[in-house]
Formats: structure tokens, C-alpha cells, sequence
């Protein structure tokens, strides 16, 4: 092949290097526009896998990196007066003008035509006269922009501001800073990359570098190469504790916006993009030269594999891109986490430093008890005293009061519609469902939303709570549950709004009814989505109308026992779609301003709330974010669980979208607990008000995570409940817990323990002669020393 390479950072030199190890007979080119002896940054970090893929490609790269590592495994937070360390997490990194260097004899030793301080030719030229052209030319890619129909980019040029640094300062390990300062909360991301320095990044939110005074340099035009000195003598004396007599050492160094970089696709005709320039990973789950490298072999051994550019091309991305993607989800939770880092700032140091670690999602208490047992016993145990509880257990286990309603666990079966009502009425299907997950151990079990009127309705199977045969009938169910388990019920209550007069899921969800349909209500005449009935414009009457349904729906869910109530503010349905813009065009004091689109959903609230019995919790269900440009989006969730906590809402239970046919979730693990988090720190929290988290979280170790971590204090789970009725005491199984956090009706007692399978009665026979130390401890806290690594090196070459 005939290969063009524009970019000679580690991406593109490994993969030049790597094609020529498979064919010396390809032509390669490679232009770089800056000189060979020019590197910005300072260490790049890299995880065991992809050294493991480094060695198997090119062992004479692998080898020589190796002797260049610093390697440690733990983490030290900064934080509060007091340094966390947790081990086991396994680090390597070295310097990035050491790794350029290597790379660069590689590629010299194997032939590629490496040409520096050389522009590239005209990228149609490339096209023209070469096979394959690969455009590793970072994060501000031309070629990017020049096909930018093609690629389809989409850069999200994030608020916080960052400056690359290093320092001569040799740290034994991850550090993280960070510092309450007179402006604010600033942090640094630091680790060691050779015997002589390590990384040193300043981060801090845009308010905080302004209120600093970092500002006075913003208009500043600084050529390359050249560092903004007003700024780094400020950082100089703001971390000179952290520095400890340190210098800090600049290459290029001025304030950043980092952006994350995406791409509809990697692939132009024969053109094809590889790291910063397809993808960016935020620094702060690790090294954007990782994914660069691993780009590479991937792209490499594709080319190699299949017999055409545009199979191997395509083979390349469907490849590399499920890999990227799961990355760049890690990072935008990590990079948002940073960006709020500031409403943590009153955990205690063991929360925080939990909080830290699990930010990214991709590391959670179970993966912490694997890598450093004593810390995550100590997370538990700093939750239970945090509580004010006695007892350490797993945090799903430990009881939770909401109002003046003790709950046994943490878990909350979430509202799951079952369409399986007749005119209204639950039966036998439902006293079995929610019975099964009362039995299960869940400490609360919600009700699907029972509707306030007939015209209220989602579909002809929803309940209702409009007659007092409902009422007898969730009466019964109540009773069942008390009478049976030890977990608490709760109403949903709500109206459907626009969403009203459809069919059940099973048919055509959100599909309207082809006969015996009823007229749909909403604040505008405005349609859910395409082929949606257009609802009437609600007018005062009306209003008032179901207001009265409400407060009727109320009294009966007093009368038929539930322990709780929740008012369904979410989702789209009525409540929700007079807060959302998206579906709320009104002109009049119920619409237009967020103040006024709460007015109507607020006096709903306010009538419940005097309806329903004063010493039971009444709690709302509200979308963090509608998923929609133009709609609500986390600020205004947070005013919106602030205007209903001002209003006497115990617990906000917060989900999000489904408010209009057209939105685009973010959907993840647990993808909605960050607008969880956010209401409870920033509003719920302070105010002593339970905040729910729900969506996407389905194992006790995310629950226990969520909990321990601060971002939620009740864990909601729906389909999870439907695969496993009894998930709850399953859990407990699983992490032998047993006590009144997770209690087995007598009837079901004798199988509270999991079966054996084919392999948990294998006894094991010793092998060894001499007792092997326990690997797992002995590297449980490794520390970057580099007297000591100098003299194992020379023990070991």
C-alpha cells in the first residue's frame, strides 16, 4: 500500500510503524508540521490491557517502554486537611517527549518517510495519489473541517478551565488536590511519569478562575510555544503547600477549554480519522495517547486482515467505535463530575474521596473491595456513622426515614405502568406484582400511576382512583402487602394530559386508540409526537376540574392505607408538559416563564398536599431534563425540586424525558443519578428532603455506589424488579447480609441462602510446596519510588 499519514504524534508514528512490521514493502509518508525535538505535555498514562496489546504488536516498543515506566497503584486525595490513599488501582506512565522519541527511532529504523517541520500536501491531493490517507492531526483537525459532511463532528467545548503543566516534584502516586480556596474550589490531576517530574494539571470552574483573577491574560494572544508566565506564578503561590518547595515547569502551558470530540463517522472514501482527531476522552479518566495508540493497532491489523481499504475501514470503526464510545460515556460523567466538584465540598473526606473515585461510574465498591479491602470497609463504616446508625451493612440495607415513614432498606420498587386494569380497577395481576415485590424485600413498592379520571388515563388498562370500587380494590392490595411482608406502599397518582387515549404497550406504545378513544387535555394544542392526537388547550375550568379529581384521588388513597403519595410531575403527562416549554406555549400566567409554568403543577401539589393525611410523606416525580434542545435541562430541574421542596415535597424522585416523542436520551448505567446528585447536594440535601434515584441501575453494587458516594438516599428499580420479584433479598444473599434490612417471610425462609451450583463444593488440593505471599495485599499500595524501581531494574536486566 501507498500510505499518507498527516500527524506525527503517537498515533500516527505507531501506526506507521506497525504497517511497516506487517509489510515492509508499504510506502509510507508521514508529514508533521512541527520539528521533531517539539512535545507539548508532559507524561501520558497508560492501563495494563493496553500495554498488553502494545507488547503482543511491537515487542522492541513494548520492551523499551517498560524501562521507562513509573508504576504505582495508588491514590492520594487531598481533601478537607486530610490525605485518602486507596491502592490497587495499577498505573504506568512515562515521559511523552521519551515515548515521541522512541516512536520516532522505530519508524526511522523500519523506513517510514518521516518528514517534520513540513506541512502536508492538499488532502485531495492525498486522496489522489495514495492508497490510504490517515488524518491523526488532533483535536482541531483540517481535514476533519474540510470533509465535515462526511465526519458529521460534533464538539462540545466544555466551561472549566485547565492548564497542562508539570512540576519537578517526583509524587509516589495519583494525586488529586483539592483545594478551597478564597475564589473557590480548584483541584489538581497529578502523577509521576519518570525519576525527574510528573504531571501537573490545574482545573477549576469558570467562576473561580475569573473570581482569581485568571482573567487578566483572556484576551492574550500567545504564540507557540510560549506560556502564559502571569498565570503560572499565580498557580506557583496559590499550590505552594502542594509544591512543597517545588518549581512548576511550563512547555506550551496557557488555559484550556477541554472539547469532546465526536463523530458520526470516521470515514471519508479513503480517508480515515485516528485519535484526538475522531475522538477526545476527558483527561481525567486517562490519556487521550492511549486511545490514540490503540487506534492504531486496531486500524493496522484491519488493513491487514482484510483485502480491500473500505472492508478494512469499516471493519476498523465498527471495531474501535462500541470501545470509544463506552470511554467517552466514563468521561463526560467524570468531566461533569469535575465541572460541579465544588457542591462536594462539605462531604467528609472518606464520602469525598469515594464520591472521586466513583465519579466515572466505571469503579464501584465491589471493584474497590477487590482492589483495597480496608478502604472500602471504611466507606461502609463511614456511612453508618454518618447516618448516625449503629450497625455496618451494606448501604442498601440500612433503614431510611422519608417524613415520618420508616423504611426498612433503600430500595424502592419504581412505578411501572401494567395496562392490565379493567375500567379502571386493579385485580388479581396486580395484587400478585406488587405482593411478589413486597415478599422480595424491597423496602417500598410503588403503584404503577393511578389515574385521577377516566379521561386521565394513559391507555383503557390503566387504574384509577376516581371510584370507590378503585378504592376498595387498592384497599385490598394494600392489606396484602401489610398483612404479608415488612415493606411500606406507595400511590402514584397523575393524569396523562396529552399522552391520554392510547394504546398498551404491547400494541403500540404511545400509539393513539383506533376506536373507543376519548379527547386528550394539555396546556397547549401542541401534539406528544407525529401521528399523536393534538390535545385541547386546557382553560381555567378545566384546571380547576382536575384539581378536584386530584384532591378526590387523594382521599381515596388516604382511605385505602397507602403509606406514601407521589404526584406524577414527570414524563410528559399533564403535570409535566405545563413545565415543560417543549410542550407549554401559553401566554398567559401559566406559561412563558418557569415561574409560571410550575403555577398550575404547584397548586395541584398544594391541594394534595392538604388532602393527604399531615403525618404520612407526600413526594414528586419530576424530569431532570427533557432531552430536548430547547426544553428544560438540569439548571431548571434544580429550580424545579426547589419550588416543590418550598411547597412541602418530602422526597423528589427524579427521572427524566419522555416529555416529547423527538428527544435523544443520553442513555448509560445509570445515566440519570448525575441530575440525582445535583438536586440532593445543591437543594434536597440541605433542606433534609429524600432525593430518589432511578433509571438504568439494576445491581447492588451500583446501589450500594449511588448511596455510599452521597448522590441519592432511596434507589429506585423497575425492570430489574420484573426479572427478579425478589431482587432484594437476593442482594442480600449475594453479599451474605442478613438482618432486618433484608427479612424473608417465614413461608420463603428456608431458601434465603443461594443454591450451590455445579462448582461452589469444589474443595481445592495444595500444590505448592512453600506458601505463597498474597499477591492481591502486597500490591494493594504501591508506591512510585524510583531509588527503589532504579535497583530492581538492575536486578532484573
Amino acid at each position: 500500500m501507498k500510505i499518507a499519514i498527516v500527524g506525527g504524534g503517537p498515533g500516527g508514528l505507531y501506526f506507521a510503524a506497525l504497517m511497516k512490521q506487517l509489510d515492509p514493502s508499504h510506502n509510507i509518508t508521514l508529514w508533521e508540521r512541527n520539528a521533531a525535538s517539539d512535545t507539548f505535555g508532559f507524561g501520558v498514562v497508560f492501563s495494563d490491557e493496553t500495554l498488553g496489546g502494545i507488547g503482543n504488536a511491537d515487542a522492541v516498543v513494548a520492551e523499551y517502554m517498560s524501562r521507562r515506566f513509573a508504576r504505582w497503584s495508588d491514590i492520594d486525595v487531598h481533601f478537607g486537611g486530610e490525605t485518602v490513599t486507596v491502592g490497587g488501582q495499577g498505573f504506568a506512565a512515562m515521559s511523552r517527549k521519551e515515548l515521541l522519541e522512541l516512536l520516532q527511532r522505530r519508524c526511522a529504523e523500519l523506513g517510514v518517510d518521516v518528514r517534520f517541520s513540513t506541512m502536508a500536501p492538499p488532502i485531495a491531493e492525498l486522496e489522489a495519489g495514495y492508497d490510504l490517507v490517515l488524518a491523526s492531526d488532533g483535536v482541531n483537525s483540517q481535514i476533519r473541517a474540510t470533509y465535515a459532511d462526511s465526519f458529521g463532528p460534533d464538539l462540545d467545548p466544555r466551561p472549566n478551565k485547565f492548564m497542562w503543566l508539570g512540576t519537578d516534584q517526583v509524587f509516589e502516586a495519583f494525586k488529586f488536590f483539592v483545594k478551597e480556596t478564597e475564589w473557590g474550589v480548584m483541584q489538581i490531576h497529578g502523577y509521576p511519569y519518570s525519576d525527574e517530574g510528573s504531571t501537573f494539571i490545574v482545573e477549576m470552574s469558570p467562576d473561580v478562575w475569573e473570581a482569581a483573577g485568571f482573567g487578566a491574560t483572556a484576551d492574550t494572544v500567545f504564540a507557540p510555544g510560549v506560556s502564559d508566565q502571569l498565570a503560572i506564578d499565580k498557580i506557583r503561590s496559590i499550590f505552594a503547600e502542594e509544591l512543597d518547595g517545588h518549581e512548576v515547569l511550563a512547555n506550551n502551558s496557557k488555559w484550556l477549554n477541554f472539547t469532546t470530540v465526536r463523530n458520526r463517522s470516521w470515514r471519508h472514501g479513503n480517508v480515515v480519522l485516528l485519535g484526538d482527531a475522531a475522538h477526545t476522552a476527558h483527561f481525567s479518566i486517562g490519556s487521550g495517547t492511549k486511545l490514540a495508540m490503540e487506534d492504531s493497532l486496531a486500524l493496522a491489523a484491519c488493513l491487514h486482515e482484510h483485502a480491500d481499504v473500505e472492508s478494512a475501514l469499516s471493519a476498523y470503526e465498527a471495531e474501535r467505535r462500541p470501545v470509544v464510545e463506552s470511554t467517552q460515556r466514563a468521561a463526560q460523567a467524570s468531566l461533569e463530575w469535575f465541572e460541579r466538584i465544588g457542591q462536594y465540598k462539605d462531604q467528609n473526606p472518606t464520602q469525598f474521596a469515594f464520591n472521586l473515585l466513583t465519579r466515572s461510574r466505571r469503579i464501584t465498591q465491589e471493584n474497590l473491595r477487590l482492589r483495597d479491602p480496608e478502604f472500602a470497609e471504611a466507606v461502609d463504616r463511614n456511612f453508618a456513622e454518618s447516618q448516625g446508625l449503629t450497625e455496618t451493612a451494606p448501604a442498601m440495607f440500612q433503614p431510611y426515614q422519608i417524613g415520618g415513614l420508616e423504611l426498612k432498606n433503600r430500595i424502592v420498587v419504581s412505578p411501572m405502568d401494567m395496562y392490565s386494569a379493567v375500567d379502571g380497577v386493579p385485580g388479581d395481576f396486580h395484587k400478585v406484582h406488587l405482593g411478589s415485590k413486597a415478599l422480595g424485600g424491597a423496602g417500598l413498592v410503588m403503584t404503577e400511576m393511578i389515574c385521577v379520571s377516566a379521561e386521565g388515563r394513559i391507555t383503557p388498562g390503566c387504574t384509577g382512583l376516581y371510584t370507590d370500587g378503585q378504592r376498595d380494590s387498592w384497599k385490598e392490595i394494600v392489606g396484602f402487602v401489610h398483612g404479608s411482608s415488612t415493606a411500606k406502599i406507595g400511590a402514584q397518582i397523575g393524569h396523562a394530559g396529552r399522552k391520554a387515549s392510547t394504546r398498551v404497550m404491547w400494541e403500540g406504545i404511545d400509539e393513539p386508540l383506533e376506536a373507543g378513544n376519548w379527547e386528550a387535555v394539555g396546556p397547549s394544542a401542541l401534539a406528544y409526537g407525529p401521528g399523536s392526537q393534538t390535545p385541547r388547550e386546557i382553560d381555567r375550568s378545566g384546571m380547576d376540574a382536575i384539581k378536584a379529581e386530584f384532591v378526590e384521588a387523594t382521599r381515596r388513597a388516604g382511605h385505602a392505607g397507602f403509606d406514601l403519595l407521589e404526584v406524577h410531575a414527570a414524563h410528559g403527562y399533564l403535570l409535566s408538559s405545563f413545565v415543560s416549554p417543549v410542550a407549554n406555549s401559553r401566554t398567559d400566567e401559566y406559561g412563558g416563564s418557569l415561574e409560571n409554568r410550575l403555577r398550575f403543577p404547584l397548586e395541584i401539589f398544594d391541594a394534595v398536599r392538604a388532602a393527604w393525611p399531615a403525618d404520612k410523606p407526600l413526594t414528586v416525580r419530576i424530569s431532570a431534563t427533557d432531552w430536548i434542545e430547547g426544553g428544560n435541562d438540569s439548571d431548571d430541574s434544580v429550580e424545579i425540586a426547589r419550588a416543590f421542596v418550598a411547597h412541602g415535597a418530602a422526597g423528589i424522585d427524579v427521572s427524566t424525558g419522555q416529555v416529547a416523542s423527538e428527544e435523544k436520551p443520553a442513555y448509560g448505567r445509570s445515566y440519570q443519578t448525575p441530575f440525582a446528585d445535583r438536586i440532593r447536594q445543591e437543594v434536597a440535601g440541605p433542606a433534609g428532603v429524600a432525593v430518589i434515584a432511578v433509571g438504568a441501575i439494576s445491581s447492588y453494587d451500583d446501589v450500594n455506589s449511588v448511596l455510599l458516594a452521597g448522590r441519592a438516599d432511596l434507589v429506585a428499580l423497575g425492570r430489574t424488579h420484573l426479572y427478579d420479584p425478589q431482587w432484594t433479598l437476593h442482594a442480600a444473599a449475594e453479599q451474605e447480609y442478613q438482618g432486618p434490612g433484608a427479612q424473608w417471610t417465614p413461608q420463603f425462609r428456608a431458601g434465603r441462602r443461594k443454591p450451590p451450583s455445579s462448582r461452589t463444593d469444589a474443595v481445592r488440593p495444595r500444590l505448592s510446596l512453600l506458601k505463597e505471599a498474597d499477591s492481591d495485599a502486597s500490591n494493594a499500595h504501591l508506591r512510585w519510588t524510583p531509588a527503589q524501581a532504579a535497583a530492581e531494574s538492575v536486578l532484573t536486566h
